[in-house]
């Protein structure tokens, strides 16, 4: 019998000033990604710090807890666990990952990959032609403002909004502008943010 694996989930955390309750992974993995605010994460006796634009990785098995003076707000996304993964980082920056081109409107960086693939990806403003992918993608918008168009739909788009796109599901996402729009995603099975179906 073909077991379909888990959905990702997207949750987004905001944390007051102290320190949150112990968080333990089952059987999935998280990435989490710093929206606002600074902080620290406590994995395993360390310390690592956070502050806006940075990334991390999480693993089964892990216990971690989230720290702030002035409050912190986390894009997180868990994902079901596939193979085992050999951790090189628990976090990483945004602006220390390399930038690639999807198109001529579209750049990217991968953050982490594992059987998942998390990156940020910069839109110009544009809207780029109807297009699917062919894995299991969630969202949250960091900056910038546009549209959504799905399934003949046009809903608008900001800081703050999250959508789910599975495989095969024709959209576009449209910067309306005038600066860049920045979109936190993360998808399953990993790949290039580039690849496209359409």
């Amino acid at each position: 019998m073909h077991v379909p694996p888990q959905p990702l989930a997207l949750r987004v955390l905001r944390f007051a000033q102290g320190r949150s309750q112990p968080v333990t992974l089952a059987d999935v993995q998280e990435f989490l990604y710093v929206v606002s605010g600074a902080g620290s994460l406590h994995l395993a006796a360390e310390e690592h710090a956070l502050e806006p634009d940075t990334a991390a990785l999480l693993l089964p098995g892990d216990t971690y807890e989230l720290e702030t003076d002035t409050g912190i707000e986390v894009a997180s996304v868990s994902a079901p666990a596939g193979s085992p993964v050999d951790r090189e980082r628990v976090t990483l920056r945004y602006a220390d990952c390399a930038e690639q081109r999807a198109d001529e409107n579209r750049t990217f960086r991968v953050l982490f990959e594992t059987d998942v693939t998390q990156f940020v990806g910069l839109v110009q403003p544009s809207r780029a032609p109807d297009y699917s992918h062919p894995y299991d993608e969630v969202g949250y918008i960091i900056e910038g403002r546009g549209f959504a168009h799905v399934r003949g739909e046009s809903r608008p788009i900001g800081p703050g909004s999250c959508f789910h796109l599975p495989p095969g599901l024709v959209h576009c996402i449209e910067n309306s502008g005038p600066g860049v729009m920045r979109i936190l995603g993360v998808f399953h099975p990993s790949g290039s943010p580039a690849q496209r179906g359409r």
